[in-house]
């Protein structure tokens, strides 16, 4: 399995409008084949950090969900939300019970 774990950063200000492209993206991802969870989830403590995580099946799936069409139109919207300081990191994991 793979995990992807990290953050981004926006404005405050930016919230409201960033959640519809968030929900889009995190929506289409979670239909992909091989996607197991994508999420985003705001900090309670610093508003302006988005920590994200994403499990998927294979190095494959995730390779594919670069390609897809939502994944460039989230890409795209970067500049308008003010998204910056994207910190992700990619870990390989068997899925294990605790």
């Amino acid at each position: 399995m793979i995990v992807i774990e990290g953050t981004v950063r926006l404005p405050v200000g930016n919230i409201e409008a960033a959640k519809p492209a968030m929900f889009a993206m995190v929506s289409a991802s979670r239909a992909e084949e091989g996607c197991i969870d994508y999420a985003y989830a705001f900090d309670l403590v610093d508003p302006g950090l988005v920590r994200v995580t994403e499990r998927w099946e294979s190095r494959a799936a995730l390779e594919a969900h670069f390609k897809t069409a939502h994944m460039a139109k989230w890409r795209q919207s970067f500049p308008d939300l003010g998204i910056s300081d994207r910190s992700l990191r990619l870990y390989e994991a068997e899925a294990e019970p605790i």
